[in-house]
């Protein structure tokens, strides 16, 4: 109980410095300013010279599919293997040579891809200049941008304790801006009861009927159970988790008294921060809490990219872009080799 409410909420120091706003916290009864759309422009903009500019260059093919056969185009026939889609199999050829054989597609060349994008009250904690909430809409719309620059779509579900808003998968820089637009003019939500994850992938695996990439923006501070709904997400889409951190998750610092609050149910705890006990088990629980997020998206094959609000996105993005062409590499190795040629030596026609 004392780490999920440490890890989910900014703290309230109380002592010498108690008269010092939080990081990241709205005074009562306040609403945030509503951005117009110029400012989602500035926001685009901003992206367009600091981050795309910089990766000018790395961004060749990012319209490639990662998917094998899911094109309408037969090109090939070979032996199947342990990772193959079961709809694939050629059952006139496997009768024939008695070996299960399946039927390699072209790839289609236009990409969709998804945006579930967490927006629970937990992501508006931050220790520095940027909250998580700030990070995620940066990556969001960086993404969707860099996704639609070739004609691909690109389509979000936004998360705020139910999922309250789906934007359908569209192309182009204005659906880009309407995006940047929908995430900068939502509030930051007060206590709205604790994150259930499994809600949002169980809805995205009903709403997404086409394969497509799905980037799950999200800090995984959740009920318990989101594996199951994310794993079947991932059997037919190709998945990304991409992890919301801040330092203060991870490491308690030695601040003295301080009243922490969960942001998500309005439960407050006092503390003392400076009992280097406190501050052990603090780090230790946090520790356990990040391996067990990266243990289980391991169990379900879920590749995992994390953002920390004191890091650059520019470097999430080239980690992005590098497991991606990896993941190419891997594809395109198990698409070619020995078993293809096999099926010509026994007179099958390709």
């Amino acid at each position: 109980m004392l780490a999920r409410l440490l890890r989910r909420g900014p703290a309230k120091p109380s002592g010498p410095d108690a008269g010092a706003s939080s990081v990241g916290a709205v005074p009562a009864g306040a609403r945030p300013a509503m951005p117009s759309s110029a400012e989602a422009e500035r926001l685009l903009r901003r992206l367009e010279w600091t981050v795309l500019r910089r990766l000018d260059g790395l961004l060749q093919g990012d319209f490639r599919t990662l998917f094998r056969g899911a094109g309408v185009d037969l090109v090939d026939l070979r032996e199947y293997q342990l990772h193959d889609d079961v709809r694939h199999i050629d059952w006139n050829v496997t009768a024939r040579l008695q070996i299960p054989h399946v039927r390699q597609y072209a790839e289609d060349r236009e990409m969709a891809a998804w945006l579930l994008t967490d927006l629970s009250p937990s992501t508006g904690f931050g220790s520095g200049a940027r909250t998580k909430r700030d990070i995620t809409i940066e990556f969001a719309v960086l993404m969707a941008r860099i996704i639609a620059m070739r004609g691909n779509r690109v389509g979000a579900m936004l998360y705020g304790g139910t999922v309250d808003t789906v934007l359908p998968a569209r192309s182009g820089r204005l659906h880009v801006l309407s995006l940047a637009d929908r995430l900068l003019r939502r509030p930051v939500l007060g206590a709205v009861g604790a994150t259930d994850l499994a809600a949002l992938f169980a809805r995205a695996a009903r709403t997404i009927r086409r394969r497509s990439a799905v980037f799950v923006l999200t800090d995984f501070i959740s009920r318990p159970g989101w594996e199951r709904s994310l794993g079947r997400l991932a059997e037919r889409h190709d998945v990304l988790a991409v992890r919301l951190t801040d330092p203060f998750e991870s490491v308690l610092p030695d601040v003295g008294l301080m009243t922490f609050e969960d942001p998500e149910t309005g439960e407050q705890l006092f503390v003392d921060a400076g009992d280097p006990a406190l501050r052990e088990r603090f780090d230790r629980l946090a520790h356990e809490q990040s391996e067990a997020v990266e243990a289980a998206l391991a169990r379900i094959g879920v590749p995992l990219l994390t953002l920390s609000t004191d890091r650059s996105i520019v470097d999430a993005v080239l980690v992005y872009l590098q497991l991606r062409r990896h993941r190419q590499r891997v594809a395109s190795r198990a698409a070619i080799g020995p078993p293809a040629l096999t099926v010509v030596r026994q007179g099958v026609a390709a």
